[in-house]
């Protein structure tokens, strides 16, 4: 069979999940090699497995990503095109229902910062700090690696040990906030798993399963906020 049939009958295998895999090339020959979706949410989106990875990436060069969209047609969602920019690869996706195929290849695109979707790892509140420095500031902020799952992360929250790691200081109770100072909150729990920027009395951030966008910096997200931060390597 061809690299896409494989393809096809292991989206159909996985579906209502996503399918995951990676085409290579292998002694001049495209081969479909199937990976795990390890996603909490994988019938929404998918995260190979890293093992995976590292099998097919042994058995020749990786040269495209290749997923489902079980229910949804085979177009390049926002996260897809993000991921696909930091893979630098193009990306292949198959519904498994109408065996329809679509692709998408780096063009440069970079998300919005208001009214983009949540997606773990790749559309989350950090992500959105680092692409608002880089976009306005000129700064690249290190890329924390994530657990897998934010449940992972929820019980282990990153912010506080990373923050000095990143160029953060926290700010001394009497200093005032500054527009791009940072917010680390406590959202629906007791850890720092949240963290927002301070923009002008309002707050641009990013909470889970919500668009981001920019608020009021009110009541309530004063009382979540348990530190306040400045860039300052």
């Amino acid at each position: 069979m061809s690299w896409k049939q494989d393809a096809l009958v292991h989206a159909k295998d996985q579906d209502p999940k996503e399918s995951c895999g990676l085409l290579l090339n292998i002694r001049g020959k495209e081969k479909y090699f199937a990976c795990k979706n390890l996603s909490t949410w994988a019938n929404q989106c998918f995260i190979i497995d890293p093992e995976d990875y590292v099998k097919g990436s042994d058995l020749g060069d990786i040269i495209a990503i290749i997923h489902s969209h079980p229910t949804t047609q085979p177009i390049a969602s926002e996260a897809d095109k993000i991921s696909c920019e930091e893979t630098n690869l193009p990306w292949y996706i198959i519904n498994p229902k109408t065996e329809q195929w679509g692709s998408y290849k780096p063009t440069g695109y970079k998300a919005p910062l208001i009214g983009r979707q949540w997606v773990w790892g790749v559309t989350d509140c950090w992500a959105l700090v680092r692409d608002w420095y880089k976009q306005e500031l000129g700064i690249t902020l290190r890329d924390w690696e994530r657990p897998i799952t934010p449940e992972e992360f929820i019980a282990n929250p990153m912010f506080v040990k990373c923050a000095d790691a990143t160029g953060f200081k926290e700010l001394r109770p009497q200093e005032k906030l500054e527009n791009g100072d940072l917010l680390f909150m406590s959202i629906m729990t007791t850890g720092l798993n949240h963290v927002a920027i301070f923009l002008d009395g309002d707050v641009l951030h990013h909470l889970a399963d919500r668009i981001s966008c920019k608020e009021p910096y009110n009541e309530w997200l004063l009382k979540c906020t348990g530190m306040r931060l400045r860039y300052a390597p």
